[in-house]
């Protein structure tokens, strides 16, 4: 189980127990004694704030990061990590915009069908001579050149990529494209594109 889903599951076993912590408190009434009573709704509070203290980076990481951020006008993107570990950011291509997740083990820009027909592209007149290998093994490809992309405020035109024919959740943003740019850093859990 992953990280995350393994501190929301403690998370909501800890607000189950403080649920029923106080429904059997008041359950017990008078018979009960009023110390004992309060030492344990205290207990209970004490629990739930470790829980929100414990799992609040991940609390702040959802409520404020922004999806991607420009620097104003040198050509600078900042994308925060998201909770799975990538990189996300969305690309203007031929004035649709494209999510792509950021991929610097693949070599190419890559789209799946869907996003090469919301560009513009019709997938099923593509030639698909190319081939490559994946985690699903092999597919084919199809090379492709894009009027313009856009990321920011940087343009690029006639930009190369390809359009996969197998079967692919998102799109990759790979080393074909960010090699435009003139420097990539990851820190602070940002993937900062300077160009």
């Amino acid at each position: 189980m992953a990280e995350f889903e393994t501190g929301r599951l403690i998370y909501l076993l800890v607000l189950l127990a403080m649920v029923a912590g106080w429904f059997f408190m008041q359950g017990r009434g008078e018979g009960f004694n009023k110390t004992l009573q309060q030492a344990a709704i205290w207990g209970m509070i004490f629990v739930g704030a470790a829980a929100g203290y414990a799992l609040w980076d991940d609390i702040a990481r959802n409520s404020g990061a922004p999806q991607q951020s420009y620097s104003g006008g040198i050509g600078t993107v900042t994308l925060p990590r998201a909770q799975d570990g990538h990189y996300y950011l969305t690309v203007q291509i031929n004035g649709a915009p494209i999510r792509f997740v950021v991929d610097t083990g693949a070599s190419d820009m890559v789209l799946t069908r869907e996003d090469a027909q919301r560009v513009g592209l019709s997938p099923d007149t593509l030639n698909y001579l190319g081939r490559a290998n994946t985690a699903n093994g092999e597919v084919r490809t199809a090379f492709v050149r894009l009027n313009e992309v856009q990321l920011g405020d940087v343009r690029d035109f006639d930009v190369p990529a390809v359009v996969n024919d197998g079967e692919m959740q998102q799109s990759l943003l790979g080393m074909g494209y960010l090699q435009r740019w003139g420097r990539i850093e990851i820190s602070n859990n940002e993937l900062i594109l300077t160009r």
